[in-house]
């Protein structure tokens, strides 16, 4: 029986060339859900552009220097939205990218200190080109399964913590008692125990609005929350008059950390992409020694792994792209667009870029292909175009979505089990050594030494990966390198 009049044919002869390409209706979507879906991620993950500027704009390099905020906001849309439209077009997924933020938090606070910008992207672009390698070869995985499940989680849980102690410190709710206050205590709620300033009232508040945006699951709640946030702190400053936190050099606690929030004198622009190409490949292996900078590449190489490969496999069974056996198809190809995801982020100083699991509020709407990355991508692309109203948005209006962030990071400490102490202390000392030592490296290091120890004392040395014995070595080496190199010398 033929068809009535207006019904849609489903021959391949009547299939558009997109639906063909995207296998839009063989996964049972349309065309509109995955535009709608698209839209959805990109309002989810918009704050990227807000938070990244800010968290690289406040790391301070060996020599001094800072990136300027306006242009990281250029590069970050930039970057995201090629990469997002590469891996929809490439791995026709509706895994969209962006800058990670336990890696762009590693780079500011941690490795910029040591080595100059340029060599620090330097290493990210390796860290990327070495994940390029992994993915084609099919090593990737086998490196994956080398480390245990349980200190995967504690990596994670670890980051989270880290992230939210950044978003603590730079908005002034935790702060760094001096030596002279008297006291053995060596941080402090605000300032002698109170919030005391305008910027940290205007943070709480924000803090507060960000966690009733995710928990009633409103979509963008993270973004939402620092556009309103910004808006208050914006009014609070006309009000208040509460300025920068240093004036003629001289500190002013009760003042913004960062950017004081005002009106902008324009709302879009040509977008600065100078930063493109600033990239020293070698210069930090110089600066620091090969041992010290092939340690940064290979923390670098293990939080982007790691949440690479966990976020796949969670927003492939969202959406429902998993074969029979529980893998996503033409996973090899994705890995490989996200190893290239690292090496653009690093090209242009953006800091890695890699998937992005709010990726998962577009699969929600719908989106099932990679069309939906299409959308999202040249959406970033478009937001390029308006980066001046980013350098209005204060640390202390971006800072609540850090700490949200490490709330929902937190979630993965339940696949730890603590029942078992030689589990117990090396995810323990992995998790808050991040925090407490403001390196997530430190913790990598010191879980990885206390598992291997841990497994040797309680008569389960053979379990323990031959990879995990090499790095525990080399961590031990770092912690030890100066000692090691008075020694020597």
């Amino acid at each position: 029986m033929s068809q009535s009049a207006g019904a849609p044919s489903q021959s391949p002869a009547r299939i558009g060339a997109i639906d063909r390409y995207f296998k839009i209706s063989e996964r049972g979507s349309t065309v509109a859900r995955e535009v709608r879906g698209g839209l959805v991620s990109f309002f989810a993950m918009a704050y990227i552009i807000v938070l990244n500027p800010l968290i690289l704009g406040s790391g301070v390099d060996v020599e001094g220097n800072q990136l300027s905020i306006i242009e990281i906001a250029a590069v970050t849309a930039f970057t995201a939205g090629v990469m997002t439209v590469a891996f929809g077009a490439i791995a026709r997924y509706p895994f969209a990218f962006a800058t990670g933020l336990g890696i762009n938090s590693l780079v500011a606070v941690t490795i910029a200190r040591q080595v100059t910008w340029a060599e620090a992207m330097g290493l990210i672009v390796i860290e990327g080109i070495i994940i390029v390698i992994l993915a084609v070869s099919g090593f990737r995985k086998a490196v994956f399964d080398a480390i245990p499940s349980d200190l995967k989680a504690a990596i994670a849980v670890g980051i989270g913590l880290f992230i939210a102690m950044v978003g603590f410190v730079d908005s002034g709710f935790v702060r760094r008692l001096p030596d002279a206050a008297g006291t053995t205590v060596p941080v402090g709620l605000g300032i002698e125990g109170s919030i005391a300033s305008w910027p940290t009232a205007v943070f709480a508040f924000g803090l507060l609005l960000c966690g009733v945006l995710v928990a009633r699951q409103v979509r963008g709640g993270i973004f939402i929350g620092i556009v309103v946030t910004t808006v208050v702190a914006i009014i609070v400053e006309a009000i208040a008059n509460a300025g920068p936190s240093f004036v003629d050099g001289e500190p002013s606690p009760t003042g913004w950390n960062l950017a004081v929030p005002g009106i902008p004198e324009t709302l879009g622009g040509l977008p600065n992409l100078s930063l493109i190409g600033q990239v020293d490949l070698f210069g930090a292996f110089v600066r620091i020694g090969p041992l010290a900078a092939s340690l940064f590449v290979f923390t670098l190489l293990l939080a982007n792994f790691f949440d690479a490969m966990g976020t796949f496999t969670g927003l492939g069974k969202e959406a429902g792209l998993m074969d029979e056996n529980g893998n996503l198809p033409n996973m090899k190809t994705a890995l490989v667009v996200e190893g290239v995801g690292a090496v653009a982020g690093g090209f242009t100083s953006s800091s890695s870029n890699t998937v992005f699991l709010e990726s998962a509020t577009g699969i929600a709407e719908g989106a099932r292909t990679g069309l939906a990355n299409i959308v999202t991508g040249v959406l970033f692309l478009i937001a390029m175009f308006f980066t001046p109203l980013y350098e209005v948005v204060p640390v202390e209006a971006a800072a609540p979505a850090l700490v949200v962030v490490g709330a929902l990071m937190m979630s993965q400490i339940v696949q730890i089990d603590f029942t078992r102490f030689s589990i117990a202390l090396p995810a323990f000392l992995t998790i808050v050594t991040m925090p407490f030592t403001y390196s997530i490296a430190n913790g990598i290091g010191i879980g990885f030494v206390a598992w291997v120890v841990m497994a040797t004392a309680t008569g389960k040395a053979r379990s323990v990966h031959p990879l995990l014995w090499v790095v525990a070595v080399a961590f031990l080496v770092f912690f030890a390198i100066g000692p090691i190199t008075d020694l020597l010398a």
